[in-house]
Formats: structure tokens, C-alpha cells, sequence
């Protein structure tokens, strides 16, 4: 079931409406990404502008410059981590339009239902940017304590928390927030699973890009086979 969901998500790719999200997500993206890098840039600036003096060694002037740079290796380790919170929200947002597409191209008999209002989305959005955050921080000391293992407690972990929301936010369309949290407990094992096969490919640079359109698309289908 999941395989064939992410298939047919795949294969909805060139649609205009697909693109259009996708486009809009990747641009939101890295544009907050930017931003996020810039706080970071503004900071050091605060710290290290000034001259540092070095005992036997004399002023240090190059010490913003320095930290600059490693700043930007930083940020570039931390967008693995960033990404999965900052793309999966952003994509969240166009939820909708993902999912009028995919049941307006393979569920053409169900009836229309309204839009979800901006509010009620950009709300859920941000709650799950919060939940996302805050359990990833949280996790740290896991990820410190049993080092081996931390590559599949962030999968597992980042897993069970897209295919929570991600699950929810396509059922809540037709099903309404209470029927659509208990669809999703009902079936919990294998919505962790889905979440967990998308959040593998989110943490590769760059290909995390694409991968929360296709994953929109495919808890749809998903969600679709499950109430069936």
C-alpha cells in the first residue's frame, strides 16, 4: 500500500498544481533557510566584531571572518536537521491544493468539500513546527547517549511525528479532527512506517526538497485506502 501510494504520487509529479506547490515550498524553503543563516551571521557579528587580543600573540582581527565561515559549514550541517520541520510545514500549508489534485485525478466520484481556511491551516502548521522542533531538541540527549544509533532514533522519531501530521491533516479534510485521530490509532503501525520512508530521503541535501509534495500526496492516497 505505501509503496503503490508513493507511486502514484510519483507519477502525478508534472501536474501543473503539483509543481506550483512544489515551486512555492522550495522557495519558502530556502528562503527561511537564508533567513535562519543571516540571524546566525548577524550574531557573530554582535559578538566578534570587535578586536580579540591573544596573550604573546597580540590582536586578532580576522576572528569574525573566521567564525563567518565555520558559521556557514554549520548551517549547512544543520539544514539536514532544519529541513524536516521547515519543508514538511511549509508544505503543509498547501495541504489542500496537493490533495484537491490527487482526488480530482484518482477519486474523481467523491463529493467536493470546502477549502480548509487559511487560519485553521497556518494554526495546525505551526503547532507542528513547534512539535517537530521541540521533540528533535529534545531528542538530543538520545542521540548523544546512544551515538550508534542516533541516525535511526532521528528517522524513527521524525517518522512517527510526519506520519502523525501529515496522516491527520489529509483526513481531517473529509473526516473531521476526532474520526481522523482515530483512523489514524487505529492503523498507527503503519502510518509510523510511511513516516519513516519519508523521512529517510529527508535527510539527504537537496533531495528533502521534493520529498513533502510527494509525501502530501502519498498520506492522501494513503488515507484513502485506509478508510476504504
Amino acid at each position: 500500500m505505501i509503496f503503490t501510494s508513493f507511486a502514484l504520487a510519483l507519477a502525478q509529479l508534472p501536474d501543473a498544481r503539483f509543481r506550483k506547490v512544489l515551486w512555492t515550498g522550495i522557495g519558502l524553503t530556502i528562503a527561511l533557510l537564508v533567513l535562519i543563516y543571516a540571524a546566525v551571521l548577524w550574531l557573530i557579528d554582535i559578538f566578534a566584531s570587535g578586536d580579540v587580543t591573544i596573550p604573546f600573540v597580540g590582536e586578532v582581527t580576522w576572528l569574525g571572518s573566521l567564525l563567518s565561515w565555520g558559521s556557514l559549514g554549520l548551517m549547512l550541517f544543520l539544514s539536514i536537521f532544519l529541513m524536516i520541520p521547515v519543508a514538511s510545514a511549509i508544505t503543509s500549508l498547501f495541504l489542500d491544493d496537493v490533495a484537491h489534485a490527487v482526488e480530482d485525478k484518482h477519486y474523481p466520484t467523491l463529493p467536493p468539500i470546502p477549502r480548509t481556511p487559511f487560519w485553521d491551516g497556518l494554526r495546525d502548521t505551526v503547532n507542528f513546527l513547534g512539535v517537530l522542533v521541540g521533540a528533535n531538541i529534545a531528542a538530543i540527549v538520545l542521540y548523544v547517549l546512544f551515538a550508534p544509533a542516533a541516525l535511526f532514533i532521528f528517522w524513527g522519531l521524525n517518522g512517527y511525528l510526519l506520519g502523525r501530521e501529515y496522516f491527520q491533516l489529509a483526513a481531517m479534510r473529509r473526516e473531521g479532527r476526532e474520526a481522523a485521530i482515530a483512523l489514524r490509532k487505529q492503523h498507527s503501525g503503519r502510518i509510523w512506517m510511511a513516516g519513516c520512508l519519508m523521512a529517510v530521503p529527508l535527510s539527504i541535501p537537496l533531495v528533502n526538497l521534493i520529498i513533502p509534495i510527494l509525501g502530501a500526496a502519498t498520506f492522501v492516497h494513503i488515507y484513502h485506502r485506509l478508510r476504504d
